[in-house]
């Protein structure tokens, strides 16, 4: 299922550089303390926020990309609402293959309803939420519909003189791990292909990795991100979590389309996790 609103939310912004913070693969499960390959995801997640909070106390806006819950609970939704209050951008919110999108919106639309605008507008920027989500597939496709609504919105941009960050949850390029380069967007050449076609497109921003991805790619930059719980190793062959931290990803957008980002991790707390595992879905 696709969203069917193409809303648009506009962010105010006080001076040239816009100001992200990305927090992906949360993994919160129903009940508080429930852990994943032995990690307790709150904790963790608790644990980046403060992060965040002590490098960055001001930002404009947080992109949660995706796996926000483990399962799926609306209570994990309910829960990660209350940790994102302790945040001062608007969060905006995708869905990933772990999600239940119908309990995400239950809960997002009793508020605001914010949280998952398909596209934000910031300054000289434009930010747009594509929806990677095959219901009950753990790999990603996009599809004729997010297709149209990208095509659509990237027009929109250059008639009006935008820069374009794209975000999705699934991985729209190879990234030399192949248990999960068969879970990667199954439509991505037909994705890079459109992007090709607009200069204004910078970069493409995503999650499902659990790990840390700075590529250029014609021009693209291409950005994956460590989870906020447990980390994948890279290049390995089958399933194999990582002992790197859990850690967000900060961006700063430049009124004249360059981008400054990296990646911070918590490296002052202890973490649990069962590096012998073969898996976790």
């Amino acid at each position: 299922m696709r969203h069917s609103q193409d809303n648009s939310y506009s962010v105010a912004l006080e001076g040239d550089v816009i100001s992200l913070v990305q927090l992906t693969d949360t993994h919160l499960c129903r009940a508080p303390g429930s852990t994943l390959l032995g990690m307790d995801t709150d904790h963790s997640l608790q644990a980046v926020i403060d992060l965040v909070r002590q490098e960055r106390p001001e930002f404009d806006v947080l992109l949660a990309t995706g796996d926000l819950s483990d399962g799926g609970a609306r209570e994990a939704y309910e829960r990660l609402q209350d940790y994102f209050t302790q945040l001062p951008g608007r969060d905006f919110w995708l869905t990933g293959n772990h999600d239940d999108r119908d309990a995400m919106e239950a809960v997002v639309n009793a508020g605001d309803g914010h949280c998952l605008s398909r596209e934000i507008r910031c300054g000289n920027w434009q930010i747009l939420m594509l929806d990677s989500q095959v219901a009950g597939e753990v790999g990603g496709e996009l599809g004729a519909t997010e297709m149209a609504f990208l095509q659509d919105a990237l027009e929109a941009a250059s008639e009006h003189g935008l820069y374009t960050l794209v975000c999705l949850h699934h991985h729209p390029v190879a990234i030399d791990s192949q248990w999960l380069d068969e879970q990667m967007v199954a439509d991505a050449e037909t994705l890079l292909q459109l992007l090709a076609g607009y200069p204004g497109a910078k970069a493409v921003l995503w999650g499902h990795v659990h790990q840390e991805i700075d590529r250029q790619y014609q021009g693209l930059r291409l950005l994956a991100s460590p989870s906020t719980c447990v980390q994948f190793a890279p290049r390995s062959a089958g399933f194999k979590a990582d002992d790197l931290p859990p850690g967000y990803r900060w961006l700063e957008l430049h009124a004249d389309g360059r981008i400054e980002t990296g990646v911070s991790r918590v490296w002052n707390v202890a973490f649990t996790v069962e590096l012998d595992s073969g898996g976790y879905l």
